[in-house]
């Protein structure tokens, strides 16, 4: 190297050490700035600096620096302050004296460098660091709807997560069963991108893809979103999402409901299961109780057989065939066996038992069943318990003891399962009546209805001695309800109805007395529109052949008028008595002049005295003489006074 490259060597060096010793402007390491963080649309304040006193604070000036330009914002002189046009115009205000300058409606386009600049005494400035913080909404996810299926070459995308309006860019974790997803070559990917909105905040989209297997069906995915504010660290969640996904079946099984003892009756459905997503193509086989071959049974658009109501040649061994549509591969589950228990062939013995009043009477109930049975006999007609065991005895037989016997079988071991068999005990007899005797209150020219009921074996036929339109219903077999329409005569009302019931043992009666209803005989419940409230006469006693005939009382109305009218009666017949006696004792002394009084001993002064008028005129009355023998005269009332306390 020659001597005057040497020199120009040496000489750069002393140059550039004597700028750095001697602080030539421009090359002196800028100082840190002073942090200050906000959240968007808050004040920040930005004080300038903290050894400034306020003596040098009268004249300042406030910068903010935008790609390394300094621009003027606000300027103080002698304590007041001046905003400079601009976009901070109407932004900004001092407080604290003047130390303070507060900037409102924080935004993201406000993260930057301000800087506050004293020219007095000396030139002095304090850079201050703006950080602008805004919290995301709440993440939103969209799983992958379509679904995945397993063995699949590239990577799928499992769900995408959104992270609106927030400042400055969240991070985004994704979560598979509470725990963390990596990314994984071959097995996971996150591909997250962000949109700037005009108002400076970010939008965070983030897609997983993801390589899943069969276990991952019931996986639950989610994705939180980490970001910073002026008070810590925070953190939000999304909802946890699951992926369809798709793989063979590896096995079939058959499914039954309800679980449990199935009987006869039930509802019951057989359903083909698979482990595979989608479930394969279904088909359900029976086995043949007589060739063994299995036979496939017609089930619903679901591949579900429907047994309803399930019988007992439904049981037997089911099968299930599944078949892939894709792969084409058929899987069998195994033979299961269904068991339907059953009552049938429930039969009573004899079946149809007569038997005489005073005689004896043996009744055997049998069923089938493929479980234990249990027997008991009820009274058809009550109810009421009679014998548990397959053996009902009737002793000492009457009339009463004929109707329906019901047998019960049923099952112990399952609950609700029993058939019932009824028979009917003949007892031979002459009819018996329900009424002998009713009376029925009527209007004449019109039509109702008569009943008569008569039991007995064998069953009585029932005649009328009226004319009308007579039908029959059977309530058992031994008995018979006659309903006669008729019209009301007066011959009707003169002979009354009567039924005759008739069998080959006998016959009996009921006579029906017709009373014609007037205005002063109203029975109870009688519509003067529509007649009688019952014109049919129903049982609700019995009375048997032998029995005496049973007078129904009259109506309780009937009787209520003929004892009122007789009372008034003999009240009237006891006051014309005691007029006459008083009239022909003298005690009524009676003028012309109307009412008199009538003297009182002293000591029954203060007894009540009761006057009786008679609205009658005297020509009606009879002139009524008085104690000397005078006529009343017509205009005379004929008061009288009776003293009721004698």
């Amino acid at each position: 190297m020659g001597l005057p490259r040497l020199v120009c060597v040496f000489l750069l060096a002393a140059c550039g050490c004597c700028r750095r010793v001697s602080g030539v402007p421009g090359e002196a390491e800028q100082p840190v700035p002073e942090l200050v963080e906000v959240e968007v649309g808050h004040t920040a304040l930005l004080r300038c600096g903290p050894s400034h006193s306020p003596g040098n604070l009268s004249h300042v000036e406030w910068f903010f620096i935008h790609k390394e330009r300094k621009t003027l914002m606000f300027r103080v002189r002698q304590g007041q302050g001046h905003s400079e046009p601009g976009e901070y115009q109407h932004r900004l205000s001092l407080q604290d004296a003047g130390a303070t300058l507060a900037l409102t409606q924080v935004t993201p386009h406000d993260e930057r460098v301000f800087v506050c600049q004293s020219k007095r005494p000396r030139l002095q400035e304090h850079h201050i660091q703006l950080r602008v913080f805004k919290a995301p909404e709440e993440p939103t996810i969209q799983a992958n709807a379509v679904g995945i299926p397993v063995g699949s070459e590239e990577l799928e995308e499992v769900a995408t997560c959104v992270g609106r309006n927030g400042y400055p860019i969240p991070q985004v974790i994704w979560y598979k069963n509470g725990r963390p997803l990596q990314e994984e070559k071959n097995r996971i990917h996150i591909q997250s991108s962000q949109i700037v909105e005009s108002s400076g905040l970010y939008t965070l989209q983030s897609v997983l893809k993801a390589q899943l297997v069969k276990e991952d069906k019931d996986a639950q995915f989610y994705c939180e979103l980490n970001y910073r504010l002026p008070s810590g660290n925070h953190m939000k969640e999304s909802r946890e999402v699951t992926v369809p996904v798709f793989y063979p079946a590896e096995k079939v099984w058959l499914e039954v409901e309800p679980v449990g003892l199935l009987k006869e009756g039930d509802h019951v459905e057989i359903r083909c299961v698979s482990d595979g997503n989608p479930q394969p193509h279904f088909s359900i086989y029976k086995q043949n109780s007589n060739t063994k071959d299995m036979e496939e049974k017609s089930t619903t658009e679901n591949g579900i057989l429907i047994l309803e109501p399930a019988q007992k040649q439904h049981s037997g061994l089911y099968e299930c065939q599944g078949l892939d549509l894709e792969t084409m591969l058929s899987l069998w589950s195994g033979p299961q066996e269904l068991l339907v228990n059953y009552v049938s062939d429930v039969q009573v013995s004899p079946p149809a038992p007569e038997s005489q009043e005073g005689d004896s009477l043996t009744l055997t109930c049998e069923a089938e069943s493929n479980q234990d049975l249990e027997f008991q006999w009820l009274r058809a007609k009550t109810g009421q318990l009679l014998e548990k065991g397959p053996i009902l005895q009737l002793d000492n037989l009457k009339r009463e003891a004929g109707g329906g016997y019901l047998c019960v079988a049923s099952v112990p071991s399952v609950p609700g399962l029993n058939s019932t068999q009824l028979v009917n005990v003949a007892i031979f007899g002459s009819p018996w009546m329900a009424l002998k005797e009713r009376k029925v209150w009527v209007k004449e020219n019109t039509v109702l209805n008569l009943s008569c009921e008569a039991s007995g074996y064998p069953r009585p036929t029932i005649s009328w001695n009226a004319n009308g339109t007579a039908t029959e219903q059977d309530p058992d077999p031994q008995t018979v309800l006659s309903t006669l329409n008729v019209l009301v005569t007066p011959e009707l009302l003169g002979t009354g109805a009567e039924c005759t019931a008739f069998n080959s043992l006998g016959k009996n009666t009921t006579v029906i007395t017709l009373e014609l209803v007037t205005l002063t005989t109203l029975p109870p419940g009688f519509n003067q529109t529509t007649g009688p409230s019952t014109s049919a006469v129903s049982p609700h006693t019995r009375a048997n052949s032998t029995s005496t005939e049973k007078k129904l009382p009259e109506p309780e109305s009937k009787g209520v008028v003929i004892v009122a009218v007789i009372v008034c009666i003999l009240v009237l017949a006891v006051l014309g008595a005691a007029l006459y006696f008083f009239y022909k004792k003298g005690k009524m002394p009676c003028g012309r002049s109307g009412k008199q009084e009538i003297t009182l001993p002293p000591s029954r002064k203060n007894e009540f005295v009761v006057e009786v008028k008679s609205d009658k005129p005297p020509e009606e009355m009879g002139l009524l003489q008085g104690n000397n023998g005078d006529k009343r005269a017509p205009g005379d009332q004929g008061e009288k006074y009776i003293d009721l306390r004698r």
